[in-house]
């Protein structure tokens, strides 16, 4: 039995060192593709740095951005499974999406590979000068005396999970909500503060110096916990609403990639995960670790497909036509 078991393992080392992106003498750089901006592209450049030291040859990063991360993904979908080319992406495309498009042009379990889980962020609620609320109570009480209903932003728009908080909000309080759609935070940060939108829900990071410098008031997150980010702002779930939506972002593979790659990024994203100053750097974004293999990422997306149809079907939203 200890021979066999020797065995076993000299054979699955040889076939880690066979791998073709675990070659160190193979200079083909790794291509990281990312199909959105800001904080997703910082943290997939912490990324590439780790995995260009762990696997001893050039880790690039590439922003393909357009179609909500559509475009990056297709391309992704298209790569051969040899590890040269994969994608940090966040979970939208994999368990959004198929609720809010009547057909995709991919199928997000089948032309993909689950690596590895690196972060997980929440979204923030914030207002302004046209509503003068200095809390979630008051926002929600303003919102009440608008005899039409009200507009809230949600960048980065229609079907990203600031959508869905703007739809579980909408249900938790019994308002009739509608979105407006914004392909970017800044511009919709701009319109708070300027006071031509009532509310703005997005990512916490952008919202966080605003609320800092008094130039907006960031009321809620939408976290289990609080963001480490703005600490003085609860959650939405302290504040009695039961609204909780957090987003992940994970490294993917196309789909087929050998299982001897999958494990051996998995391990090398594990690992930086354990690094205090990546850690350090993830949460000066908003973010925090989320340590998760392929296996169990791919758990994950399926109970989330399954949260975002439950919402999708409750709140009526008809889904768009690509």
């Amino acid at each position: 039995m200890r021979r066999r078991t020797v065995l076993q393992s000299m054979a699955a080392g040889a076939a880690v060192l066979a791998a073709p992106v675990l070659r160190a003498q193979d200079q083909t750089p790794v291509t990281i593709l990312v199909g959105a901006a800001s904080s997703m592209d910082f943290t997939a450049r912490l990324l590439a740095d780790h995995l260009r030291e762990a696997l001893g040859r050039p880790v690039i990063v590439v922003s393909k951005l357009g179609a909500g991360g559509r475009v990056a993904l297709n391309e992704l979908k298209r790569s051969p499974p040899d590890g040269r080319t994969l994608m940090f992406s966040t979970s939208s495309p994999f368990a959004i999406y198929p609720h809010i498009y009547t057909r995709l042009d991919y199928d997000p379990i089948a032309d993909f590979t689950p690596i590895a889980g690196v972060s997980l962020f929440d979204v923030g609620l914030a207002t302004g000068p046209m509503t003068h609320a200095g809390d979630l109570k008051e926002l929600v009480g303003w919102a009440r005396g608008q005899a039409a209903g009200t507009v809230y932003g949600a960048a980065p728009g229609a079907g990203s999970s600031s959508h869905f908080v703007g739809i579980a909000l909408a249900q938790a309080t019994g308002l009739p909500l509608k979105p407006v759609h914004y392909k970017d935070s800044g511009v919709g940060i701009l319109d708070v503060v300027a006071g031509r939108l009532p509310m703005l829900i997005t990512g916490t990071s952008p919202l966080a110096a605003q609320h800092k410098a008094g130039k907006l008031k960031l009321v809620a997150v939408s976290g289990e916990k609080r963001s480490p980010l703005v600490p003085d702002v609860p959650t939405f779930k302290e504040q009695g609403l039961d609204v909780v939506i957090e987003n992940s972002a994970a490294l993917y593979g196309p789909a087929k990639l050998p299982r001897d790659l999958v494990e051996r990024l998995h391990a090398a994203v594990a690992a930086m995960l354990t690094k205090r100053d990546a850690l350090e750097k993830m949460a000066g974004q908003g973010m925090a670790p989320l340590p998760m293999g392929g296996v169990q990422l791919a758990a994950w997306l399926a109970n989330e497909r399954r949260r975002y149809e439950h919402l999708a079907k409750a709140s009526g939203y008809v889904p768009e036509t690509l």
